[in-house]
């Protein structure tokens, strides 16, 4: 390649990282505007609402039923939001449970005697055998329920079904749920189904947003079920933020989304900021922010007008958010 070629070519790979560098780190800022919204998950300027992340997994053991009777029992914090992830298991239930395998929460590894357990691999019999806040660590650094085993495990430790967690809830007071869909391809199309005839029966269709990391599934969930709420994939999320860069128009049904699922500023991208979330709520969008745990990081969000922030905390989100603290 001659040399002048290559120094351009060179000029212009710096100007394009230049101009990258420039994206990702600027504060970009819009004023703080109440637009006229449909969408019942915008929330009005100075409100934010809690989600307890994996119903709370930073004060109880995540996913659990202990964790939902935690945070509906508490006198000290109340949780607008509950946010949780569902498997399907071998016999077709879902069950609620963030990671792919049993190994980090559970006592899978010594009650099936395998390493890396699925859970769609066990039928729901078997999974209630297993004791879920075994992996879970407190504050202090202690695991108090590590050695419970067999009869001496509570229920509300044990695998719990979509169907139980709602019921719960829902006898309880009148919530909003964000719920991910954790399988891939065929067993995330089955999961989807099971999920949409469960809100359907209990008329929570409009109460919940359904999320996926797996585009074959948020692309399944678009073509079955489209009253279904959802949040953005990957590359949408790309998308509209470097629209919100550019300012670009768009009509108002272009975003085949609900909700912007993000994370804050832990990333190279800076989506914690005005700018998204103004952009957002032109175009009807929520934004809810995850996982935050950092009173600072909470503070800033309801400053620039977060709809929602998820927390693995939800008493000290309560307290930053609703007491001001």
């Amino acid at each position: 390649m001659p040399r002048r070629v290559l120094r351009v070519v060179l000029c212009i790979l710096v100007i394009f990282l230049a101009a990258l560098a420039f994206i990702a780190t600027h504060d970009w800022k819009s004023p703080i505007v109440d637009h006229d919204v449909t969408n019942p998950y915008i929330m009005p300027y100075g409100v934010t609402m809690v989600s307890a992340h994996r119903s709370g997994g930073g004060i109880f053991p995540e996913n659990t039923m202990m964790a939902f009777e935690g945070c509906i029992k508490s006198e000290t914090f109340r949780t607008d939001i509950f946010e949780f992830d569902l498997h399907l298991t071998k016999d077709g239930q879902l069950v609620v449970l963030h990671d792919d395998t049993l190994d980090r929460t559970t006592d899978a590894r010594k009650v099936f005697g395998v390493k890396n357990s699925r859970p769609e691999d066990y039928t729901l019999d078997e999974l209630r055998k297993l004791n879920f806040g075994a992996g879970f660590t407190d504050a202090d650094g202690g695991t108090p329920y590590a050695g419970l085993t067999g009869d001496s495990v509570p229920d509300s430790l044990r695998a719990a079904t979509l169907e139980e967690v709602l019921d719960y809830l829902e006898t309880n007071g009148s919530f909003r749920y964000i719920i991910e869909i954790k399988n891939k391809k065929e067993l995330g199309y089955r999961a989807a189904d099971r999920l949409y005839l469960v809100l359907k029966e209990r008329d929570l269709l409009d109460k919940a947003i359904i999320g996926t990391f797996n585009a074959e599934v948020t692309r399944y969930l678009d073509e079955t079920y489209p009253d279904m709420l959802r949040s953005a994939s990957i590359k949408e999320v790309i998308g509209f933020y470097l629209d919100s860069v550019f300012e670009r128009e768009r009509a108002d049904d272009y975003y085949g989304f609900d909700a912007l699922q993000i994370p804050a500023n832990q990333f190279v991208i800076r989506l914690g900021t005005s700018r998204v979330t103004d952009y957002a709520h032109r175009h009807n969008i929520a934004v809810q922010y995850w996982t935050i745990n950092d009173p600072e990081v909470m503070r800033l969000l309801k400053e620039i007008n977060a709809d929602c922030v998820m927390s693995d905390v939800p008493d000290v989100a309560y307290r930053v958010l609703h007491d001001g603290e």
